[in-house]
């Protein structure tokens, strides 16, 4: 595995031209609304991404020593690390134009990444970048036939270490194995039809949902609208849904359940569009509470009404990061290769 390290904060002082840039003043400008206000900084990345090219920022996690890993799908820079002003510290890469999915996983004192790769792979590393484990794909362990389609997007840890793979590009299932890496069971499936509960329509995102008494996993299904959750040995439980919301992949934090949107509504045209993204922050009964980037969300009679993007702060929202202190980082895809954007939680 090819490999490019920077020195990290004691040496940035010395060498700024390599790793950082300068910062611009940027207006005030707050989105969200009720109790999750947001200041938006877009100049938050001192990265100097001529010397560090990215890509599509696909997603990001933030590790227990407060360090922000950004998965992006440029082959030279897979992960970039910040600190969470923005000081760009170190990257590394797999050599992959096809990385997007990033989970953070914890065994013990130790954090590793999970790195999910279009192309048909996922791998377990170190935050180092040292790869620990790969999955073998379902053509290979039989979990699929032949002429099944694999383009996995994302992955779940469970609290026993159990892996969940979801294949939100090729045939929709997730695929759950064990920690080593053996193949333990798939379920779910692809369906464009709404009656059919359980099933996908791009199977996009799958995270740890940790809010009630006990762990489910919550998928999205992007086309379709839909947040699905089912228990760890895959039985369907509910599907809710948020129209206008095409939803990446939902981040637990707290009570709350965060998702950036990748396309939208345009007013009076209920069709998927590009360019029409924003965030959706629900509470613990999943219900969209603050849409930052889009209008205020509006409930009539009990039925949420169709989320529509608001300004210019998302272009194709593809995840967001909640870090120690509730501030986002929006990652973006199709948008211009911009870094992410940090926005900072107001106290009301």
């Amino acid at each position: 595995m090819k490999r490019r390290q920077f020195l990290v904060v004691t040496a940035l002082s010395a060498a700024p031209t390599i790793l950082t840039a300068a910062k611009t003043a940027e207006p005030t400008v707050i989105v969200g609304h009720g109790d999750h206000q947001y200041r938006v900084e877009k100049n938050w990345s001192k990265g100097n991404h001529a010397a560090v090219p990215l890509n599509n920022c696909h997603e990001m996690v933030q590790a227990s020593d407060g360090r922000l890993f950004l998965l992006t799908d440029h082959a030279e820079n897979n992960i970039l690390i910040y600190k969470t002003d923005g000081t760009l510290l170190d990257h590394w890469t797999l050599n992959s134009r096809s990385a997007h999915g990033l989970t953070l996983g914890r065994e013990g004192n130790k954090e590793f990444l999970y790195i999910t790769l279009t192309s048909g792979k996922v791998v377990k590393t170190t935050l180092e970048g040292k790869v620990v484990l790969e999955l073998a794909s379902p053509l290979v362990n039989k979990a699929y036939s032949t002429k099944s389609p694999y383009a996995p997007t994302e992955t779940a840890i469970a609290p026993n270490g159990d892996i969940y793979v979801i294949d939100g590009y090729g045939s929709q299932y997730i695929l759950r194995y064990s920690k080593t890496g053996e193949f333990i069971s798939k379920f779910g499936g692809k369906s464009s039809l709404p009656e059919k509960a359980g099933k996908f329509l791009q199977a996009h995102g799958i995270a740890l949902d940790t809010r009630e008494n006990e762990p489910l996993l919550v998928c999205t299904a992007r086309i379709r609208n839909e947040l699905s959750w089912f228990t760890l040995d895959g039985k369907h439980r509910r599907t809710e849904y948020y129209p206008g919301a095409y939803l990446s992949r939902a981040v637990i934090k707290g009570e709350n359940l965060y998702s950036a949107v990748c396309f939208g509504f345009r007013k009076n045209d209920y069709r998927m569009w590009t360019g029409c993204g924003f965030i959706t922050i629900l509470d613990k009964d999943n219900k969209v509470i603050s849409c930052p980037g889009g209008e205020k969300p509006q409930y009539k009679n009990g039925i949420l009404m169709p989320l529509m993007k608001k300004g210019d702060l998302v272009n194709n929202g593809h995840d967001v990061c909640v870090d120690s202190e509730e501030n986002l980082y929006l990652c973006q895809w199709n948008s211009g290769k911009v870094p992410p954007y940090k926005l900072h939680r107001l106290s009301l």
